[in-house]
Formats: C-alpha cells, structure tokens, sequence
C-alpha cells in the first residue's frame, strides 16, 4: 500500500436494510411487550422494556445515519492512510487526524473494523467503518490489512 493513500467511503444501502430488518422487529417487539406489561400489575417491568426499546431505537438509528448512509455530520466520508498517522474527513468539512493512540478492532467476521485514537486537540476518538461502505472489497481489505499493525 501506497503512503498517504486515500480511501473514498460510499453510502452502504445493502448493510442498511440488515439493519432495517435487525433493529426494527427488535423496537417494535419490546415496545410492544413494554405495552402490555404496562397494564398489568408488573408494570415497573414495563419502565425497562421501555428503556430497552429507546436505546436500541437511537442505537439503531445513529448506526444507520451515521454509519450506513453518512448523513449526519460527524460521519467520516474519506480515509487517508500513512504510516505515521490516519486523516478521517468527515461529512462536515472537518479532517481529524489521528496521530496518538492509534489502536485497529477488527471483528471476527470482517464486515467492519473500529478506529480509535488521538486527535491533535488531545481528544479521543473513535469511528466504525463497514465494508460496504468502501468502493470495492479489494480496498476494503487492503486498509484493513494495512491497519493491522496498529492492533
């Protein structure tokens, strides 16, 4: 892999409707439950299905926005690599440079991988990138291969 290469991130509509299709019955059948627990005489059962519900819902919904389609403006919508440091620019404009702490999280399956790492401010940050989202998988798997000594 070239030094200072760039990787142009693209909307991920395929790794969309998994979510779709994962968050939404979840949502819907713990509001549901919560709905019928709350008329009955165990209703406090029905505050934490309740809970439960709201937090996948928002959980479910920054992953989508965020992650899948890169609507939101905190979204990273290019990768640029080098050995010494990794530039993200997100969606508004904003680059971040990861130069400290630079640490990669690849999960098992290889759908996704987590960065995580220092900014030049001192501030921690951390992104989720899916494979869908890079143009194709040769990309996808040659960054991942790259960022593998930052394990």
């Amino acid at each position: 892999m070239k030094d200072g290469e760039r990787f142009t991130l693209v909307q991920d509509r395929r790794g969309m409707l998994w979510d779709l299709l994962l968050y939404v019955p979840t949502v819907f059948a713990l509001f549901a439950i919560g709905l019928k627990l709350w008329y009955s005489p165990s209703q406090s059962w029905a505050y934490v299905l309740f809970f439960m519900a709201c937090f996948f819902l928002f959980a479910g919904a920054n992953r989508i926005l965020s992650g899948r389609l890169m609507l939101l403006p905190a979204s990273p919508c290019a990768l640029n690599f080098s050995r010494d440091q990794l530039t993200l620019e997100l969606k508004n404009g904003e680059r971040v440079d990861l130069v400290k702490n630079l640490r990669f999280f690849p999960d098992y399956a290889g759908k996704s991988f987590g960065l995580s790492g220092m900014d030049l401010a001192g501030k921690q940050r951390q992104f989720v990138m899916h494979r869908g989202q890079f143009a194709d998988a040769a990309d996808y798997q040659r960054l991942r291969d790259a960022l593998g000594v930052f394990k």
